[in-house]
């Protein structure tokens, strides 16, 4: 017992891990998104400015700010599903630990149930299995 709880410990602390992970991909999605918004934002301003930056032209501007939408849009996708991937690893962490819980429950349990036995000197396991002496009482 006391191995499946050392167990589901070391399993809830790699899925842990596992969910950090996820949840710092997530964040890099985002803040990747919000850098492609910002440039679109910027794109947008330089072709309604009618005066495009040194070295640029309207056309090249626009292709770029199509290049951009089409990337954050991917970048949404892709951040949508790390968002239900952290989603799924977070329920799987709570469960994990609710079974961890319980099996670390059980396992002080035993320990308490034989710390008690070798207090009294006695083990039910020991008296159930050994045989009870006949009644001499009889008459």
């Amino acid at each position: 017992m006391a191995s499946r709880a050392d167990k589901l410990g070391r399993m809830v602390s790699l899925v842990k891990l596992q969910l950090r992970l996820s949840e710092w991909q997530l964040a890099q999605l985002r803040q990747q998104e919000r850098s492609l918004q910002d440039e679109q934002e910027w794109l947008v301003g330089a072709l309604n400015d009618g005066r495009p930056p040194a070295g640029s032209s309207s056309e090249s501007i626009a292709r770029r700010l199509n290049r951009t939408s089409v990337g954050a849009r991917a970048v949404k996708e892709q951040a949508s599903l790390q968002l239900d991937q952290v989603r799924r690893e977070s329920r799987r962490v709570k469960q994990l630990e609710e079974v961890a819980k319980a099996a670390l429950a059980d396992k002080l349990r035993d320990a308490e149930k034989r710390s008690l036995e070798e207090m009294t000197g006695t083990s039910l396991t020991v008296q159930a299995w050994t045989p009870q002496p006949a009644n001499r009482n009889k008459t």
